[in-house]
């Protein structure tokens, strides 16, 4: 298959998010700098609306949707960023929303998809498939079906973090973590248009799916949902339209421990000043342990998000 995104699609997803999605800090760290003898750039998500990428995207597939549909109201499924994602974009729209999440899904991701007036599903996540729930509560309640990464507005919306990361200066490498690929799709499509850029993806070791389907040349599906503390990462597999992206547009694939994770948390906040979700310190991570080599280069990490609650960080960190 070919790529059906192009930067045309996200610069028009810019066009859509002007004033309404939050242009996120990039943060800079001396030490870190001097460590990898570097020009290191961190674009913090975690100050994105819902407290993380995904905002981006949801907004963007609701607002492209016509008139008629978007007002029937959206369905999704979610670990729960994307949940809470939808859920504020539909409230902004005044239109009904409806979340499909696992029953183990981080009590603050849940509390904000119903604090923003979703009406939330739940499901287990081990033995149900999302997928399936998803659309036949579409059919049954005539809502359009906004899925969290495999849909090509939402890749478009993810890749305006890239364009805000290239609008500030050029990159030699863009380190970008992955789930089932909508933010890597979105941000490799704009990279691609600023020229010779390095493209690496992360995903948790326990999930490597994307990186075997790059690997193989096909897409690769897990036989299981992974175990890993990533509760963002947990895909089985990447997406029909996300893995053509990836295929021609990123360099690599690498993977990080659980534990490496956990480092990249700690130095966010001690070094930082933010707090990062597991998935969202994953490129961070892969910088840390040397997965990606970033020596003397001019590197763009994204900080996807920062939705753990207190004693959940505390536990993983302490």
């Amino acid at each position: 298959m070919e790529p059906e995104l192009h930067v045309d699609d996200v610069a028009r997803a810019a066009e859509r998010l002007a004033g309404i999605a939050n242009i996120t800090p990039e943060l800079t760290s001396r030490t870190l700098d001097e460590r990898f003898d570097a020009h290191l750039r961190l674009k913090a998500e975690c100050f994105q609306r819902t407290g993380s990428f995904k905002f981006r995207g949801a907004y963007n597939a609701i607002a492209a949707l016509p008139p008629d549909e978007r007002a029937r109201g959206v369905v999704t499924y979610s670990s729960g960023n994307h949940g809470q994602a939808i859920a504020l974009a539909a409230a902004l729209h005044d239109i009904p929303a409806v979340i499909v999440m696992p029953d183990d899904a981080p009590a603050v991701k849940r509390a904000a998809t119903v604090g923003y007036g979703a009406d939330v599903i739940s499901y287990d996540r081990y033995t149900e498939r999302r997928e399936d729930i998803g659309e036949r509560l579409g059919e049954q309640r005539g809502l359009t079906l906004i899925p969290p990464f495999d849909h090509r507005d939402v890749m478009a919306g993810q890749g305006t973090l890239a364009m805000e990361l290239f609008d500030t200066a050029p990159l030699d490498t863009l380190v970008v973590c992955v789930g089932g690929g909508g933010l890597i799709s979105g941000c490799a499509t704009v990279a691609a248009a600023m020229g010779p850029v390095r493209v690496i993806g992360v995903e948790p070791e326990a999930g490597d799916d994307v990186r075997q389907s790059l690997e193989q040349g096909r897409i690769v599906e897990l036989p299981d949902t992974p175990r890993t503390i990533a509760d963002g990462q947990q895909t089985r597999a990447p997406g029909a339209h996300t893995f053509p992206v990836i295929k021609e547009r990123v360099d690599e694939i690498v993977t990080v421990t659980d534990e490496e994770i956990v480092t990249a948390m700690r130095l966010a906040f001690q070094r930082l000043n933010v707090v990062v979700e597991p998935s969202g310190a994953s490129a961070l991570a892969a910088v840390l342990s040397g997965a990606v080599d970033v020596t003397g280069q001019r590197a763009g990490i994204t900080l996807s998000g920062g939705n753990v609650d207190l004693d959940r960080f505390r536990a993983l960190t302490a």
